[in-house]
């Protein structure tokens, strides 16, 4: 058992004064407001829950920044993903390993407790299956468990290059499953986080583009009331591909002929209508937003303001990790909105409010609700998530409450982390995770290699 001290906690009540927190077997046993430190007491002056990464393909942190050389035609998501391919198709079991531990070591030090990892990387290079299916997924699982961050393991199903069953192509041939052999992935994969501490499973029919209406019908009971994730509607050339196979739009075929309700997330759902927004609000599905990566493929603004007038939820992701930090997702998420309509604290939810109070707990349900997590926050019976600011940060200095939220997500540095403690265990301390030094040696082998 260990008891944690706060001078100030965010709480599901909203902040409180003088907390004490008792952690026991990796959860949240009791929650005290108002009481004096004991001795004992471990103490720190902020504390918030831990939020999800709800969208994160893992194996891309290692490609950050190498995809930044404009090439002779027009630079867009189509031609960044062709150099994604091409180190999809060099990477190892191992390989994998080493860039997932590092990645979710920084996801932890930036104040990340769990990750739903859409994995969609599972055969060998030349597109024969392992001899164990999950043998990728294993690799997810090893980092997850060698960093401490919870894992919610989303196995996708790719199996064609374009809407209405288009054959796939070479590059993505490590991606392709038969219904039939991903149900087997499926029960693979379920074998593999079995023994995993606090880990969860979904599903994840990768887009429209790759999976047929039929297809879908057929996986969708593999997700056993787990969540599903779908990538929907992201590019421009998407929508318009979708238009000419259906006569509907991405997010309007999945709404009228899909069961999206609220196990169900959305990501990116970037090009959309006001009457899509509304009916995609109305399900109580989540909208899985990844405004860093959003903007570095140069994706569009998902119209958050709108989605969140009519009642919808949201939460962040990572997705390909060219920058990894709870701070940077929000405030772009704002930036987005604040360019697109050249107003400031556009999602601030009303006059008087803070806006980063208001994009904190917005991810903090919608990441809970994605992953299948029903108690998150600092309360009795959630898994023991927490974080604590560095109140002597530059950024932070003198402020308090939702203050000290603004301060963290619009002002300061990668310096304003100071503990993380994930599942009870302390695996961030004066802001450094303490695989760092190992976790950034075997990635940065592994990169050197796949580089050169």
């Amino acid at each position: 058992m260990t008891r944690l001290h706060f001078a100030s906690a965010l709480l599901p009540s909203g902040w409180a004064n003088d907390v004490q927190v008792v952690v026991a077997a990796g959860a949240i046993a009791a929650v005290t407001p108002g009481v004096a430190p004991a001795a004992g007491d471990e103490r720190h002056a902020i504390a918030l829950p831990g939020l999800a990464s709800l969208h994160s393909h893992a194996f891309q942190r290692g490609m950050a920044g190498l995809a930044e050389l404009r090439g002779d035609s027009t630079d867009t998501f189509w031609t960044w993903r062709e150099t994604m391919y091409r180190f999809a198709l060099a990477m190892t079991p191992d390989d994998v390993a080493a860039v997932a531990t590092l990645l979710y070591v920084e996801m932890l030090e930036q104040g990340f407790t769990r990750v739903g990892e859409f994995h969609y990387l599972h055969h060998d290079p030349d597109g024969s299956p392992y001899t164990d299916l999950a043998e990728m997924a294993a690799r997810i699982a090893q980092a997850a468990e060698a960093s401490g961050i919870a894992l919610t393991l989303l196995p996708s199903f790719y199996a064609h290059s374009s809407f209405g069953g288009a054959a796939p192509h070479a590059g993505q041939r490590r991606f392709i499953c038969s219904v039939d052999q991903f149900a087997e992935l499926m029960t693979a994969s379920r074998k593999t986080i079995a023994n995993l501490p606090d880990a969860n499973i979904g599903i994840a029919p990768h887009s429209l583009r790759a999976v047929t209406p039929d297809e879908l019908r057929a996986i969708m009971p593999l997700a056993d009331g787990g969540p599903v994730h779908i990538h929907a509607a992201e590019q421009v050339k998407e929508v318009e591909d979708c238009l000419a196979w259906s006569g509907r739009r991405p997010v309007q075929w999945l709404l009228e002929h899909a069961p999206v309700d609220r196990r169900w997330c959305l990501i990116h759902a970037t090009h959309t209508t006001d009457a899509e927004i509304a009916a995609f609000a109305r399900t109580g599905a989540v909208a899985g937003l990844c405004p860093i990566t959003e903007a570095s493929l140069g994706d569009g603004i998902f119209p958050a303001r709108e989605f969140l007038d009519a009642g919808g939820t949201f939460g962040v992701g990572t997705d390909s990790n060219v920058l990894v930090g709870i701070a940077d997702e929000l405030r772009q998420l704002e930036y987005g909105q604040r360019l697109k309509h050249r107003q400031r604290n556009v999602l601030s939810g009303g006059a008087g409010r803070s806006t980063g109070r208001t994009l904190f707990d917005n991810a903090l349900a919608g990441g809970a609700r994605a992953l299948a997590q029903p108690i998150v926050g600092l309360a009795p019976g959630a898994r023991a998530d927490i974080v604590t600011l560095d109140s002597a940060h530059p950024s932070l200095a003198g402020r308090s409450g939702d203050a000290a939220i603004d301060g963290w997500i619009f002002a300061a540095d990668n310096g304003a982390i100071d503990c993380v403690w994930a599942g009870g265990h302390k695996v961030v301390e004066g802001g450094g995770h303490k695989l760092r030094r190992v976790a950034r040696e075997r990635f940065n082998t592994v990169v050197r290699r796949l580089v050169a």
